[in-house]
């Protein structure tokens, strides 16, 4: 983004201080995996044998292959889905995948916010998705730092604040908003909340209207496995008549990690 510094007029009017944004981009596909190799690694074993698979029901076939194509096949299974405990959690079904992950999709990635005065908010909006499987959860962090114009950086809100037109602001969150303006939304899931897909939003980053960022904190997570949740992050700028002339960038980094 390049910001553009006006000079007051002889008599002393002070006139306003613009800032144009060429680039808000967010960026992170991140996939963490185990370092164990899975596939090699028996799910019941002792000393002297080991099972690769367990299952009750009427049948089934992990890898029923031609020469062109394979499935895997399962006939009865008497129960799917997942069952936990405070320390366990289980994977239900013959046809269940044993090898942990996690997947991040981001989009909408980057914006022109065009210019910017110290009269009016500016906003605007990118979109990120997250699923963990065979895991206790993940967290989603903020990576990078804040708009920077060469050695300037931006002045962030260290806690969750509302908009206030002529101070020098930038910061998020991840809902809805009215305030400044409508825009943002609510995390929403794929293929439906509850029985499976459970990412929330960290609190500091939760409340409509109130925006917040620090580099490091956690703004998305999960405390189970998960499939999609789908969240929109909701970014705030305001300047003041004293913020400094030049051109600001923002990269926004986002780092998704499973615990296992």
């Amino acid at each position: 983004m390049v910001l553009q510094k006006i000079e007051p007029f002889p008599g002393g009017v002070k006139l306003k201080t613009v800032i144009k944004i060429l680039s808000l981009a967010i960026i992170g596909i991140f996939t963490f995996w185990p370092s164990l190799a899975f596939s090699d690694v028996p799910q019941t074993s002792s000393s002297n044998y080991q099972l690769s698979e367990v299952f009750f029901g009427s049948g089934g076939q992990l890898n029923a292959c031609s020469a062109n194509f394979c499935s895997k096949q399962s006939a009865g299974e008497l129960a799917a889905g997942n069952t936990k405990s405070a320390n366990y959690q289980a994977q239900a079904g013959f046809n269940t995948n044993r090898e942990p992950y996690i997947q991040m999709i981001t989009s909408n990635t980057t914006t022109n916010l065009g210019t910017l005065n110290a009269d009016t908010s500016a906003t605007a909006t990118a979109n990120f998705s997250v699923e963990t499987y065979l895991a206790h959860g993940y967290t989603v962090v903020n990576g990078s730092d804040p708009p920077m114009n060469g050695s300037y950086t931006m002045q962030a809100l260290s806690t969750p604040t509302a908009s206030s037109v002529g101070s020098e602001q930038f910061g998020i969150n991840l809902v809805a908003n009215t305030s400044p303006t409508t825009f943002g939304a609510n995390p929403s899931y794929t293929p439906s909340s509850g029985s499976f897909s459970h990412g929330i939003v960290d609190i500091n980053y939760d409340t409509a209207n109130l925006y917040m960022y620090s580099k490091g904190s956690t703004i998305a997570l999960s405390t189970q496995s998960t499939s999609f949740t789908n969240y929109t992050i909701s970014y705030l700028f305001n300047i003041s008549h004293t913020t400094p002339g030049g051109s600001y960038i923002f990269n926004h980094v986002l780092i998704a990690t499973s615990t296992y």
